[in-house]
């Protein structure tokens, strides 16, 4: 981790069982489900992608209105507990998302790690403050509302937090 880093968490409860769960987060073409559409989030990675410590994607969305590719690896996997994702090109300096899976309350505890770090030094922070940071709540706050209508679960056991 690198210091001076922006973290965010998510988290959300589902009312399924552990496997059900992280099969859909397994599948990388339903991040696109669970994606503002405004972005216009799209999988350029050709075929079937199987997830494992390792394997690239990449991606197009956009962002203030212009493209942005971003390309991640999965860096660690370890099926069904959790996954972590990092950024190899992209609008950041430095992404690291971890995906946390685990059983709780009779469901599936879903929790969002991110630790980021943007360009720029100050113009960046700057950046941060004014939009970046509203950005990434909105995104966040979207896939959890997502997840919750596709697994039926109640959007009350959602939360995120910045820091």
């Amino acid at each position: 981790m690198k210091n001076n880093t922006y973290q965010l968490k998510a988290s959300m409860w589902v009312n399924l069982p552990l496997d059900e769960t992280y099969a859909f987060f397994d599948k990388a073409q339903n991040l696109q489900k669970i994606t503002p559409e405004h972005l216009s989030f799209k999988i350029l990675t050709p075929g079937h992608i199987t997830m494992q410590t390792g394997t690239v994607i990449d991606y197009i969305t956009t962002i203030a209105g212009f493209p942005m590719r971003w390309t991640s690896c999965i860096q660690e996997y370890d099926a069904p507990h959790r996954f972590i994702d990092t950024q190899l090109k992209g609008p950041y300096s430095y992404w690291h998302h971890e995906h946390r899976f685990e059983e709780h309350e009779g469901g599936t505890l879903i929790t969002d790690y991110v630790h980021y770090l943007l360009p720029m030094g100050i113009f960046g922070r700057i950046a941060h403050a004014l939009f970046v940071k509203k950005q990434l709540h909105t995104i966040f706050s979207y896939r959890n509302q997502k997840v919750c209508e596709i697994f039926d679960a109640p959007l009350d056991r959602t939360t995120l937090e910045f820091s």
